[in-house]
């Protein structure tokens, strides 16, 4: 029961504050982890990252050569999906929040440093990383964990709204479900169907798994 006030707290507090300031960062960390999932999956498939942009509209971009363009498509929503359920279950089993967080702070940065081709970029990329190193050294377990429950879970609930809203209210965007229906000779809603179909299902044995584990003090 005190898992699951803790989990309607916080999605009390992301839901209030969609549309304030407050959680404008929260917001470009998500298109951080989506853009860096791109990037990722191009490494991982043997292309080359041209350029990572993420820009103050809560939008951006990679460039990138080679590699297998149908996972690298996919990898956005997905892997954004994916970073948020990693942070929130993590931060859920274990006691090492401050651990966790300076990894994913060194993530950032490393990230960062290493593809980033831009200003707006590299700021936000230096300036988030290296706040959750500083939060990492100095905030207590408790504190830490809280933010990462609140990244990871911003996270989770932001991909499925934002592939509705950029592959199926709005398929005639060039999202990347528009894209990969190029690719593969599918729609932009076949795609953009899919990819919610997973994100609703990966929420679902995530909060499952979360709402049966005891709460961490």
């Amino acid at each position: 029961m005190k898992q699951l006030s803790y989990l309607i707290f916080l999605l009390g507090l992301i839901i209030i504050g969609w549309e304030y300031p407050i959680l404008y960062p929260l917001k470009l960390l998500v298109v951080f982890f989506h853009e860096s999932s791109h990037a990722i999956a191009t490494l991982l498939t043997g292309g080359t990252v041209k350029e990572l942009v993420i820009n103050q509209d809560q939008g951006g971009y990679v460039i990138s050569q080679g590699g297998n363009r149908f996972i690298i498509l996919s990898a956005g929503y997905i892997g954004s999906l994916l970073w948020g359920v990693i942070i929130y279950m993590a931060s859920v089993k274990s006691h090492y929040d401050k651990a966790i967080m300076a990894v994913l702070g060194i993530s950032i940065l490393i990230i960062t440093l290493v593809l980033s081709r831009s200003i707006f970029s590299w700021l936000f990329g230096l300036l988030s990383g290296g706040a959750m190193l500083l939060m990492a050294r100095y905030l207590a377990e408790k504190y830490n964990d809280f933010v990462l429950r609140l990244i990871g879970l911003t996270s989770i609930m932001y991909a499925p709204l934002d592939i509705y809203s950029d592959t199926i209210s709005r398929s005639y965007l060039q999202s990347d479900a528009y894209l990969l229906a190029e690719y593969t000779g599918g729609t932009t809603l076949l795609w953009g169907s899919i990819w919610i179909i997973i994100s609703v299902v990966v929420i679902f044995y995530c909060l499952k798994w979360v709402l049966n584990k005891p709460l961490i003090e």
